[in-house]
């Protein structure tokens, strides 16, 4: 029966201009089955359509041409139409038309198809569900079936990518490669006991592996299985999933342990029909046996303490095959009864003799010799009883102890793990299931199943042995001649007692194939698959050695490591295809449909064709199997093995006999058969034309790839895998299989995969300190040799070396040059696959391309193969301890100086210098002559260096940090060559200008070479002989310095250029240290990172900054191991310039922190310290780490000290600020205590002048005259009031300077102001591009500038012609954006300067008395930025200066107070008056806003709170009385208002609804930063107010302050704005002078009185 079968690949599609060439691929030929003399027919009615794939079922086919279209012919009795029910040809399935269909399959009696999107189509009989519609015996059109995974949410439709069909089921394997089934049986593989199964369900048990095939036979299914990587194996379980059941037991014995993991689980096999009859649902245990067809059951009662064992093991004769290709070989079994159950030791040993009597009888019968069994020993043992469910160990050991007496051949060697005992004992024993028939009949009636279970066993014991799903049992035969019986891995089981009897024995000298472990296969490539099956087994089908069904996929384990790469399943026997084009087989032999009469027939064998080469393809048939082979000639050749028909006049008609050996049919003739397909009756073969020999050529290239890879395989098998059980990893490491889509692209309908190995590394290897060359092979380990010389003619054989005196080495080489040798072949062929084309075709150019690429391959690999050659001669010609240190098995020598071509230049009198070039290194050796005497050194000079290879020193230079350049002939060096590294630098003299070019060429290509990698292939598309001349001076490499001091044992990897590091790269000392980033010139030099170990700490240092000249220089972050932070500017390598230091380890946040100017690593200029400890921050001067100067310190007790310190101490003239307005002004000394002359103020005016002593707080000594003011008559009485604060404090100009001078360095200005302007602009460009580079991975930081500002920052504002408001507005735009970015200068300041004044007025500097002090560090911000910003664009008129306009004024409004219309020139708009406030206080104000409000709000709190309260109280009274009370004139009282559309009538309840949208126009002043914003808000509040009241008026007016003050006071308490005081006093200092008597003054000052008047306005 045909299966689903595979997509084809269209590979015979050559041009569509061949249209009349497509009659002649395709041909569909259809023979008889049962008949090898009939010639093959056309198919009846068929006509000219290519056909890519046909399917067969019982009575019917169905084919799939080249344009998706999918036709039935045979008998269909589904179709609806009687006349259709037999058609006499193909019909056309129009149910599919316009659904490209990809391919096909036949069950039975029911068909599928596959379209190219993935949706199954089915039609045919559907009386078991295999059509997936339900309650319908019939579906006469294909109908799509719905398939979808119930896993996903929503439900996803599941795309299939092949089909399989068998009697009554269906598999579909999936795009995600899993396995959907539907139909009827227990061939489902699922987890049910409710059929049909009509909605296709996953084969779960197969959930998570990657199924590549999925094959369908009458009543049983195969998987081709991929398998699993060794890190995805999963554990073995202790138990059994179902039964709960241990799968492996362990006994402890007084002297041994047995192990055993025989668990068969009873849930895992059907019962058999008889039980099913009977309605049995007990679980059937393998220690229980059926005596009688009563069913009476008897429990084993045997138990193992010391049984009886052999002295002597019988040796029997094991039969081989004939073939050499049968590695799986047959294990005869030469006695086959049953072992019943025996009450005691006695019978159990009358029994054994029994069957070594019967034994010898055979063996006298079969022509062999005898060996006399000796007598079993005995030992008494008690006579004990166990359970039925405990293992029968006594069986387990007497087994062992007689197997050879009985003459079973068992397994020699094993795949996956020890056998157990119990496996063993299960092959004799006698266990319950379902009866098998005799090999080929039908279907056993009921008299069949009321046989003894002796004859069961009988026929299992011919056909094979007993296994468990676990572990499979594999039989391996010896080639030429017989061996004793062992049990490998199954002895270490035993008791000790045993093995000293067995070690006693006599046998012959066996050479055994070693066994290998998984380590030294994963060493090996492989194709790693697994064939998996389920279904009904009673033929022997499923492959396991038994005859059971299985309700769930299970390995065969014994066709694990074939390779197996397609499956067909026939009626009841099973074909599985591996790589080297060998068929096993297994199943139902009746007919001989296997290929060959081996037993036992439930384990796969190879199939034996009688042809020389492999079978590249296969078809089951019902009873019979079709193998395609390849032939001498390549045109495939088709042997047919199954069924024969009799002939005429036949006297037994009715029998059918079988092929005893698959026979080759007469089909010749026909053409090139592409695929078979095989049904019950009939099958048929696909058959192409030899068009223009394009067929042919197709089908050489497939056959002699198939016949190479098999070569290969072999070589793995019989050479390389016991090279590795001798150790020899190493030679396997090289010899791997690479596809050759690296060398060259092959040809999109290349058939198959092509191998290549790479060989031409193998020149050195090193096996246990022995170095030995694999190309001559004349240095090889003892075993390694050893093994070679016994198996020469194998490797003769391998190698296709006939002559029988050829040295091993040639032979080596022979074999291991193959794959080389096997490139040509590619190239011929592809050329005269291109040579089916026009020379004008795509597809002639694609082909010869290819050709060209594997002939350059084999050049290139030739070439290296001469380079190993010549440095193999070199290594011979000159041994010694330097050569040897030198020997690396990939290095390749190049040429040297041994004719003393090139010396070296200034080199001494008594030297000789010897330079190899290796394809890695430049070797430079050196010996120091000790003679003096002139003649000696004549003498010793004459002689080649060869002669001299103890040389006293070499040195070896990477060929990647190496430059080679020719000395000009003006330097004086005509020959001479200039070797740079990048600790040395010397000239190379040539002796002629030819060597001169030799060697530069030589070195050139070398270093090349080595920095494009050591490839070993060429690339493709380039001639082999394409080579840079010069490598370039510019490269990335690795180096390990020697000799610098500095760097001396660190390694560099990065960019170098000319010898010198430059560029990126990565530098580590040995001691731990590493440096990453920029160099230039060899030193670090730009962005980079450096890291230092602290060992004392366990911790490192960490730098991140710029560098310059190998040193730290310019703004980085270091990160010290002590947890101090500092971040700032660096030269050489100290701190210098502004920065931040964190310092202290009491929290995470620092318990103290300075910002502020550094000189030489030490604290220098002015500077904010914050001693979070104390609560403390000191403002001012510093000198050598110290406080020194004048400064200013608060405190977290709102205390405010003001003077001049001293080494860290406030001493002389000071000023002391309490909380509670109380002031000290006098003389302080040591740490602010009070000392000396003062005047004590109190909050009251009272004062206190005298001499002061003590600390503030812990009780002052006063000496001195209290004063109070209020008692004098006179003001000339009163007291001074004492001086404003701030006089002693740092001025603000000198804030941060080192800030500003950093700014002005970058712009390129060593002094502010003095420098070129288009110089400054070339340093932002550079230091926007530089930046831009250095922060390309950190998107944290180019966030907040996008790429598109900071492009457009790099072009600089041109202006030309009078400066107008335009260039003005331009100028603001930049400067936005600039400020922006900390990637541009000014963008740097900007970030700076808002750090330190947070710094500075954050926290404990939030201290109101400082509010002074923080307004004039803006102004100061202000005015020295604007110097910047004029120095950048000098066509920026001066502060104060008035831009001209350029644009007519638009319509004049009138004044709020006056009858005048508003005047530009009277009162000019911010926007045209240049000030430093105008242009920067909206870039800079916002971020410094909320620290400067703060200090506002603490200042002002006091008259806010008297204000806030005020506002509270008159905010209860309702808008007319509200109005009323403040004097509003009634003419502007609003009498309806305008709410949503709405007029609604103001009444004297209403409250909050008069000039509403003026109160929220006032109200957004809290939301502005900038004084000339607030201004605006206050204007327009000014505007909703005039158009409230012009509204109710209907009529022009004009307002005087009279009228205005009442209004617009009723409009700021309802607009209840918290922190007024604040807002008018932050205006009114930062406000430019030029408005305040402009309109928006006036505005302003009212806005001011309006807030004065609320504090004193009380009602009545």
């Amino acid at each position: 029966m045909q299966t689903a079968v595979l997509p084809v690949e269209r590979q015979y599609e050559i041009s569509s201009t061949e249209a009349e060439g497509s009659k002649e691929r395709g041909l569909v030929h259809v023979w008889q089955a049962g008949s090898c003399l009939v010639t093959p027919e056309r198919l009846p009615g068929w006509g000219g359509k290519t056909v890519l794939q046909a399917a067969l079922g019982v009575k019917h086919g169905v084919l799939l041409t080249e344009d998706g279209e999918v036709y039935s012919f045979g008998t269909l009795p589904w179709r609806s139409e009687p006349a259709e029910i037999c058609l006499s040809s193909p019909i056309l399935e129009n149910a599919l038309v316009g659904q490209y269909v990809v391919t096909v399959a036949a069950g039975s009696f029911h068909n599928g198809a596959v379209t190219e999107s993935g949706v199954v189509y089915m039609w045919g009989e559907n009386s078991a569900g295999q059509c997936a519609v339900a309650n319908q015996q019939y579906v006469p059109e294909p109908n799509p079936v719905s398939i979808s995974d119930s896993e996903t949410s929503p439900l996803l439709a599941v795309r299939i990518l092949q089909l399989a069909c068998g009697e009554e089921h269906t598999l579909a394997l999936s795009i995600s490669r899993e396995i959907w089934a539907w139909g009827t049986g227990c061939q489902l593989g699922l987890i049910t006991t409710t059929f049909p199964v009509t909605k296709p369900q996953k084969v779960e048990h197969l959930a998570g592996r990657v199924v590549l095939q999925v094959a369908c036979g009458a009543f049983h299914s195969l998987a081709l299985v991929q398998c699993l990587p060794s890190q995805d194996l999963k554990p073995v379980p202790e138990r059994c999933n179902q039964c709960s059941q241990l799968l492996i037991t362990m006994t402890d014995k007084e002297d041994h342990v047995i192990i055993s993991d025989s668990h068969c689980c009873p849930l895992g096999v059907t019962l058999s029909e008889s039980q099913a009859e009977n309605q049995a649902s007990t679980a059937i245990s393998p220690s229980t046996e059926t005596l009688d067809s009563q069913g009476e059951v008897f429990e084993n009662t045997l138990v193992q303490n010391e049984l009886p064992v052999a002295t002597e093991l019988n040796v029997g004769n094991v039969q081989t095959t004939s073939s050499p290709q049968d590695v799986m070989g047959t294990a005869e079994i030469s006695s086959a009864r049953n072992i019943p159950s025996y009450p005691d030791t006695q019978a159990v040993n009358e029994y054994v003799q029994k069957l070594s009597d019967h034994l010898i009888r055979e063996n006298s019968e079969n022509g062999e010799k005898p060996v006399p069994s000796q007598p079993l020993i005995e030992e008494a043992i008690p006579n004990l009883h166990s359970l039925p469910t405990t293992s029968t160990s006594a069986l387990n050991s007497l087994v062992v102890s007689c197997a050879s007496a009985v003459g079973v051949r068992v397994a020699a060697t094993y795949e996956a793990g020890a056998l157990s005992l119990k496996k063993v004992m299960n092959f004799y024993s006698t266990v319950p299931c379902e009866p098998g028939a005799q090999a080929g009949s039908g279907p056993i009636g009921p008299e069949g199943l009321k046989d003894s279970r002796e004859e069961q066993v009988k026929q299992e014991s011919m056909q094979g042995k007993k296994s468990s799903s676990l572990v499979d049992i594999r039989e391996e035969e010896s080639e030429g001649g017989s061996r004793r019986l062992s049990l490998p891995g199954l002895l270490s089981q035993v008791s000790p007692r045993l093995l000293r009897k067995a070690a006693r024995v006599k046998t012959r000298t066996v050479v055994l194939t070693p066994t290998y472990s998984g380590e030294a296969d994963a060493l090996l490539p492989s194709l790693r698959t697994e064939v998996w099956t389920w279904g009904k087994g009673k033929e022997g089908q499923l492959g396991h050695g038994d005859v059971l069904p299985r309700l769930q996929p299970l390995c065969v384990k014994c066709l694990d490591g074939k390779e197996v790469i397609h499956l067909e399943a026939g009626g009841y026997h099973s074909l599985a295809l591996t790589a080297k084009s060998q068929v096993y087989s297994w199943g139902s032999n009746t007919f001989g449909q296997l290929g060959h009469s081996d037993f036992p027939t439930t384990v796969p064998r190879l199939a034996k064709i009688n042809s020389e080469h492999g079978v590249w393809s296969i078809a089951a048939g019902l009873d019979y199997s079709l193998f395609l082979v390849d032939t001498e000639d390549f045109q495939p050749g088709l042997y047919y093995s199954g069924r024969q028909d009799p002939t005429e006049g036949d006297s037994l008609a009715e029998n059918h006999s079988g092929t005893k050996a698959p026979v080759l049919l007469s089909c010749s003739k026909l053409g090139y058969i592409s695929r078979v397909a095989a049904g019950k009756d009939s099958y048929l073969a696909l058959v192409d034309k030899n068009i223009m020999g394009y067929i042919a050529s197709l089908h050489e290239l497939a056959t002699t790839e198939r016949r190479f890879y098999s070569k290969l395989s072999d070589i793995k098998s019989q050479i390389l895998r016991p090279l590795l059980s001798l150790g020899c990893q190493q030679l396997t490491n090289d010899f791997h299989f690479v596809d050759s889509s690296q060398a060259a692209p092959a040809p999109s309908y290349h058939p198959e995969l092509l191998l290549l190995v790479e060989v031409e590394k193998w020149s050195f290897q090193k096996i246990d300190g022995n170095t030995f060359n694999i190309s001559p092979f004349n240095m090889i380990a003892l075993g390694f040799c050893d093994f070679l010389n016994k198996n020469q003619e194998l490797l003769q054989d391998l190698a296709d070396v006939n002559d029988e005196n050829t040295q091993l080495m040639e032979i080596l080489n022979t074999l291991f040059f193959l794959p080389i040798r096997r490139l040509h072949n590619y190239a011929k062929v592809l050329l005269k696959l291109a040579t089916c084309f026009e020379v004008t075709s795509p597809e002639y150019q694609k082909l010869q391309d290819s050709s060209s690429c594997y002939e350059s391959l084999a050049l290139h690999l030739g070439r290296k193969r001469k380079e190993a050659e010549y440095t193999l001669g070199f290594w011979k010609t000159f041994p010694g301890k330097m050569t040897d240190s030198l020997r690396k098995p990939e290095r390749r020598l190049l040429c040297e100086s041994s004719n003393r071509a090139l010396s070296l230049q200034h080199a001494g009198r008594f030297s000789v210098n010897w330079f190899i070039l290796f394809n890695d290194a430049l070797v430079h050796a050196q010996k120091v002559l000790c003679s003096s005497n002139p003649r000696a050194h004549t003498a010793c000079s004459e002689v080649s260096p060869c002669s001299l290879f103890q040389f006293s020193t070499h040195h070896v230079f990477p060929l990647a940090t190496l430059w080679a350049e020719p000395l000009s002939e003006e330097a004086g060096g005509v020959n001479g060559l200039k070797i740079t590294t990048p600790e040395e630098q010397f000239t190379l003299i040539s002796s002629t200008p030819q060597e001169k070019t030799k060697w530069l060429r030589a070195i050139s290509q070398a270093v090349d070479q080595a920095l494009r990698g050591m490839s070993d292939l060429p690339p493709y598309g380039s001639g082999s002989n394409i080579q840079r001349q010069e490598p370039p001076i510019s490269r990335s490499a690795k180096y390990t310095f020697y000799k610098d001091p500095r760097l001396k044992d660190a390694t560099y990897d990065g960019r170098w250029l000319s010898g010198k590091p430059h560029g990126r790269g990565v530098l580590k000392w040995p001691d731990g240290k590493m440096y990453s980033g920029m160099f230039r010139n060899g030193l670090e030099d730009g962005y980079g990172e450096y890291r230092i170990p602290n060992k004392a700490l366990n911790k490192e240092d960490h730098y991140v900054g710029h560098w310059k000249e190998g040193k730290m220089c310019g703004q980085g972050v270091f990160s010290y191991a002590s947890g101090e932070v500092f971040e700032g500017c660096f030269q050489d390598n100290m701190r210098h310039g502004h920065g931040l230091l964190r310092s202290g380890k009491l929290t995470s946040s620092s318990p103290s922190m300075f910002i502020g100017q550094w000189v030489m690593d030490k604290k220098a200029g002015y500077g904010v310290f914050d001693d979070i400890t104390r609560g403390e921050k000191y403002m001012g001067m510093w000198q050598d780490d110290v406080c020194q100067g004048n400064g200013v310190v608060v405190t977290q007790f709102g205390l405010y000290y003001e003077g001049n310190f001293q080494l860290n101490k406030m001493m002389g003239n000071g000023v002391l600020l309490s909380e509670d307005d109380t002031i000290y002004e006098g003389e302080f000394s040591d740490d602010w205590t009070l000392s000396g002359k003062g005047t004590l103020t109190m909050p009251n005016g009272d004062y206190i002048e005298g001499y002061f002593s003590g600390e503030w707080g812990s009780g002052i000594k006063i000496t001195g005259t209290y004063f109070k003011p209020s008692l004098y008559e006179s003001d000339k009485d009163r007291p001074k009031v004492f001086r404003k604060l701030g006089n002693l404090a740092v001025p603000a100009d000198e804030k941060w300077k080192a800030v500003f001078d950093e700014c002005w360095h970058q712009l390129g200005c060593e002094n502010p102001g003095q420098g070129e302007v288009w110089k400054a602009w070339d340093n932002i460009a550079v230091a926007l591009t530089t930046n831009r580079r250095q922060h390309r991975d950190s998107p944290e930081i180019l966030s907040r500038s996008q790429t598109q500002t900071l492009e457009s920052l790099e072009f600089i504002p041109q202006h030309v012609g009078a400066f107008s408001v335009e260039k003005y507005d331009d100028i603001r735009k930049y400067l936005i954006k600039a400020c922006d970015t900390p990637l541009h200068p000014l963008g740097r300041l900007v970030e700076t300067l808002v750090a330190v004044y947070r710094m500075t007025y954050v926290g404990v500097g939030a201290n109101r008395r400082l509010l002074q002090e923080a307004v004039k560090e803006i102004k100061s911000y202000l005015k020295r930025i604007f110097q910047l910003v004029r120095f950048l664009f000098p066509e920026l008129p001066e502060e104060g200066s008035t831009i001209p306009l350029s644009a007519p004024l638009p319509n004049e409004r009138k004044s709020f107070c006056t009858a005048k219309s508003d005047s530009r020139s009277e009162s000019p708009e911010p926007g045209y008056v240049v000030t430093g406030s105008g242009l920067l206080l909206p870039v800079l104000l916002p971020r410094l806003y909320p620290p400067l409000f703060m200090l506002y709000a603490l200042e002002n709190d006091r008259e806010e709170d008297v204000y806030w309260e005020c506002v509270l109280r008159l905010n209860k009274q309702p808008d007319i009385a509200l109005l009323g009370f403040l004097g509003v004139q009634r003419k502007f009282w609003p009498v309806t208002l305008s709410i949503l559309g709405e007029t609604k009538k103001v009444l004297p309840t209403t409250k909050d609804a008069c000039f509403a949208s003026a109160v929220e126009c006032l109200q957004q002043i809290s939301t502005t930063f900038t004084p000339s914003d607030k201004l605006k808000v206050i204007q327009q509040t000014f505007e909703e107010i005039s158009q409230s009241v012009l509204a109710s008026l209907q009529e022009d007016f004009l307002w005087s302050m009279d009228d205005l003050f009442p209004v617009f006071l009723y409009v700021v308490l309802r607009a209840r704005i918290r922190n007024l005081g604040s807002e008018v006093h932050l205006i009114e200092d930062l406000m430019d002078p030029y408005l305040q008597h402009g309109e928006q003054g006036i505005m302003f000052t009212t806005l001011k009185a309006c807030y004065y008047q609320i504090q004193r306005e009380k009602l009545n």
